[in-house]
């Protein structure tokens, strides 16, 4: 949790402009937590992917499946995994309650651990916003 340790001193509000280090931190979560089955690109050719028993949704055409808008409000969701839209059929991790584990115990994070959850994914979504084709 280093990363985000760090990022405790800064304000959890500049993620929600995107852009920039919202990016950067959304890639590296991505890459850390999701390229094992979405693959590095998004297209959903992760190591992991031949392994299950679902195909892995291609990241990448989102918009395109949305006509052309970025679907951001349902990408949170199912990254985020606790209200009950359950992508894949179940398989993925539910990265609300990862998240938020990871950040219990930090103190003096403006709105705590839930705060940080929400941050990383917001800054996840953000990502996969920027690597719409």
């Amino acid at each position: 949790m280093g990363f985000w340790k760090a990022l405790a001193a800064a304000p959890l509000l500049a993620l929600a402009a995107g852009g920039g280090l919202a990016d950067e931190m959304g890639r590296m979560d991505y890459i850390q937590g999701c390229a094992g089955c979405h693959g590095e690109t998004g297209m959903g050719q992760g190591p992991l992917a031949e392994l299950l028993t679902i195909q892995v949704p291609d990241l990448t055409h989102l918009a395109a499946q949305n006509n052309g808008k970025f679907p951001m409000l349902e990408v949170i969701h199912i990254i985020d995994g606790r209200t009950g839209v359950r992508a894949h059929g179940g398989p993925m991790p539910v990265w609300g309650t990862l998240f938020k584990q990871d950040a219990m115990g930090e103190s003096g994070v403006f709105g705590g651990p839930e705060a940080v959850a929400r941050a990383r994914i917001l800054s996840i979504a953000y990502y996969l916003e920027s690597i719409q084709q």
